[in-house]
């Protein structure tokens, strides 16, 4: 994983983000650099990053032990040569409901060194597997 966003560690701690009752999405992003310091996924795109197919909410989410997990995830991808990172972020309020403006979405982090990382979509869809192991998906702490 390149990184946790700061702003996900805040949010975390101010209750704006809650990966159990908020809507939790993954993205495939091409044309990213990770920074940090970006809080929105707005900050994502207008930094350049490129949004992939449509972003998928993470089913059977759990948090346990400091470890956030939820089932693989499949994304409907455009055909693309490019490299694509995973972009997980919070697309609803921290209680859930639908999915608030992209200048609302908490970023959470951004993937895209590891096993199969970077990907290049074919056409169709991109399966995303979460490791079985610690530290599935993350592991704050």
């Amino acid at each position: 994983m390149s990184g946790y966003f700061t702003a996900y560690t805040e949010g975390i701690q101010d209750g704006s983000i809650n990966q159990v009752t908020g809507v939790v999405k993954v993205a495939l992003v091409r044309s990213y650099t990770f920074s940090a310091a970006h809080k929105f996924v707005s900050d994502v795109t207008s930094a350049g990053g490129v949004i992939n197919g449509t972003p998928v909410a993470l089913a059977n989410r759990t948090v346990a032990g400091g470890v956030f997990d939820a089932d693989d995830a499949v994304i409907a991808a455009t055909a693309s040569t490019a490299d694509h990172g995973l972009l997980l972020f919070q697309a609803s309020a921290a209680t859930g409901g639908a999915d608030v403006a992209a200048g609302s979405q908490r970023l959470i982090g951004w993937f895209d060194t590891g096993t199969g990382l970077p990907i290049k979509p074919g056409t169709g869809n991109v399966t995303v597997t979460w490791p079985n192991t610690s530290p599935r998906i993350l592991k704050v702490g």
